[in-house]
C-alpha cells in the first residue's frame, strides 16, 4: 500500500518514545538551573504556587481568565464544610479584533469595563474580593502576583505588554475606571489552574496538562532543584511550557516533511515545535498536508483535489474526533468530505480515517512520552519505589476525541511502569482553578504570618524571664 509510504514518519516506536523523553528530560533539568535556563528550550517556568490544596481553603473569590478571543469573569464560592468549589457565575466577553491587535492600555481597559459590569451583576461591587487572574500566554513569573509577558501568541499583538507586569497593567486599568476593587491578586496560568481545580477533589494531583488548542503541563517539583528561586525547603509547581520542546533542533530527526510546513506557514516560525506537533491548532492542518500529498500522487480522490482541501485551516482539528468516531465515523467523513466539495468512493473515506488515526495516534503517543518524563521525574525526586499520582487534564483534544486518553495511557504505562496515574478531567480548571490558587496562596500566607506572630511571642516570653 503506497499510502504507507507517507504515512510511515508519523510512526514512532517504543524505543524513539523512550529516547524523545530522555531528551525532555534533559531539556527540564536545563531549564531549572540558574545560568542555562534562558538558553533553554523547555523554561520551566516557577510558579510560585508552592502547595497544593489541603481542603480547608474557603471564601468568595472573582477569576479571569483570558487565553484566547474571548475572557471569562467567574465569581467563585468554596466551602470548606462540603469540600465543594461552587460557580456562583460567570460572563463571557468577547475580545474585538481591534482591541487585539490595540494599545495594551485598551485591552485592559476592556477587560475592567467587563469586570465592573460582571460585579453590579452580581451585586458585588462594595466587597474587595482576591482575584485569580489565569492569563495563557508566556510569561515569567517574579512573584505569585508580578508576571511578565515574554510574547504575545493566538492573534494577539497589543502595543506596550511585552515585557510588562500584567497584573500591574490590570491594576492600574481598574484604578483608572475607580468604582470597584479588588484585594489581592494571583496570576495562574491554565496548566497550573487545571491541576488546583482538579487538587481540591484529588489530593493526589500534582500534575496539571492541557492538550487543547495548544500543550503544556506543570507539576510539583522539589525547591531544592528550582535554583532560580531561593530557599531549599518544600515545592513549588513548575510551568514547564513543554510546547517549546524542540525548538533548539532536538526533535529534528521525528520531524515529517508535513511538519515543516506547518512551521513555515505559521505566525511564529521555528517556535513550540512540540505543540506543532501535538495540539488541536495544526493537527487538522497536519491532516490537509497529507491529504493533498496523497491527492497528488494519485492516491485518492483520483488525484483531484477541491478548492477547499487547496486552502490551509479548512480542514478542522475537530474533523477528526468525528472521523475516528467508532460507529458513526465513515458516515461522519464521508459528510465532511462531501462538503469539501471532494469526489470519493468508500476506499477514500478508509485512506482519508487511516490519515486521522495516524496523526492522532502520534499526539496522544508524543504526550505520553512527556508525561512519562514528568512522572519518572517525580518519582526519582522522592526516592519511591513506585508513585501513585493523579494527573488533571484539560483541552478539548484530550477530551472530545474519541480514543485520544486510552492511547495515551496505555503508552504512559509502558514508558512509566512504575508509576501509577489517574487522570481527572478538570471541571472548569481556568476558573474555579484560579480560584483555587487565590485561595491555597491565601491559607499560606495565613500560616506564614501566624509563624511570624508566634516566633515574636516567644522573644517576649524571654524577655520577661531574664
Amino acid at each position: 500500500m503506497q499510502v504507507m509510504k507517507y504515512l510511515e514518519p508519523f510512526l514512532l516506536s517504543l524505543e524513539k518514545l523512550n529516547e524523545v523523553s530522555a531528551r525532555l528530560r534533559k531539556d527540564m533539568i536545563r531549564g531549572l538551573e540558574k545560568h542555562a535556563h534562558h538558553r533553554a528550550a523547555v523554561k520551566m517556568l516557577p510558579t510560585f504556587v508552592r502547595a497544593t490544596p489541603d481542603g480547608t481553603e474557603k471564601g468568595d473569590f472573582l477569576a479571569l481568565d483570558l487565553g484566547g478571543t474571548n475572557f471569562r469573569v467567574l465569581h467563585v464560592r468554596v466551602m470548606e464544610e462540603e469540600q465543594k468549589m461552587l460557580k456562583m457565575d460567570s460572563q463571557i466577553c468577547a475580545i474585538p479584533q481591534e482591541i487585539m491587535l490595540g494599545t495594551g492600555e485598551q485591552l485592559f481597559d476592556h477587560i475592567a469595563a467587563c469586570l465592573s459590569e460582571f460585579l453590579d451583576s452580581q451585586n458585588l461591587k462594595g466587597q474587595t474580593l482576591p482575584l485569580g487572574f489565569t492569563f495563557s500566554f508566556p510569561c515569567e513569573q517574579k512573584e505569585i502576583d508580578k508576571s511578565i509577558l515574554i510574547r504575545w501568541t493566538k492573534g494577539f499583538n497589543c502595543s506596550g505588554v511585552e515585557g510588562e507586569d500584567v497584573v500591574k497593567l490590570l491594576k492600574e486599568a481598574i484604578h483608572r475606571r475607580g468604582d470597584y476593587d479588588i484585594s489581592s491578586v494571583a496570576m495562574v496560568n491554565d496548566t497550573v489552574g487545571t491541576m488546583m481545580s482538579c487538587g481540591y477533589r484529588d489530593q493526589t494531583c500534582e500534575i496539571g496538562m492541557i492538550i487543547g488548542t495548544g500543550t503544556n503541563a506543570c507539576y510539583m517539583e522539589e525547591m531544592k532543584n528550582v535554583k532560580r528561586v531561593e530557599g531549599e525547603d518544600g515545592r513549588m509547581c513548575i510551568n514547564t511550557e513543554w510546547g517549546g520542546f524542540g525548538d533548539d533542533g532536538s526533535l529534528e530527526d521525528i520531524l515529517t516533511e508535513f511538519d515543516k510546513v506547518v512551521d513555515r506557514t505559521s505566525i511564529n516560525p521555528g517556535v513550540h515545535t512540540f505543540e506543532k506537533m501535538i495540539s488541536g491548532m495544526y493537527l487538522g492542518e497536519i491532516v490537509r498536508l497529507v491529504l493533498m500529498k496523497l491527492t497528488e500522487k494519485k492516491l485518492l480522490f483520483k488525484g483531484e483535489a477541491s478548492e477547499a482541501l487547496r486552502t490551509p485551516g479548512t480542514f478542522e482539528t475537530k474533523f477528526i474526533s468525528m472521523i475516528e468516531e467508532p460507529d458513526s465515523g465513515l458516515e461522519n467523513a464521508k459528510k465532511i468530505l462531501t462538503e469539501l466539495g471532494l469526489r470519493w468512493d468508500l476506499v477514500d473515506a478508509r485512506v482519508v480515517r487511516l490519515v486521522c488515526e495516524t496523526i492522532s495516534s502520534r499526539s496522544a503517543r508524543l504526550c505520553a512520552a512527556a508525561l512519562a518524563t514528568i512522572a519518572n521525574r517525580i518519582l526519582a525526586n522522592r526516592g519511591l519505589p513506585h508513585l501513585k499520582t493523579t494527573v488533571g487534564v484539560d483541552g478539548t483534544v484530550y477530551k472530545k476525541h474519541p480514543n485520544y486518553s486510552d492511547k495515551l495511557q496505555k503508552v504512559l504505562h509502558l514508558l512509566a511502569p512504575k508509576c501509577d496515574i489517574k487522570f481527572l478531567v478538570s471541571e472548569d480548571g481556568s476558573g474555579k482553578g484560579a480560584a483555587m490558587v487565590t485561595a491555597v496562596a491565601q491559607r499560606l500566607a495565613l500560616q506564614s504570618r501566624l509563624l511570624e506572630e508566634s516566633d515574636g511571642e516567644e522573644d517576649e516570653e524571654e524577655k520577661m524571664g531574664s
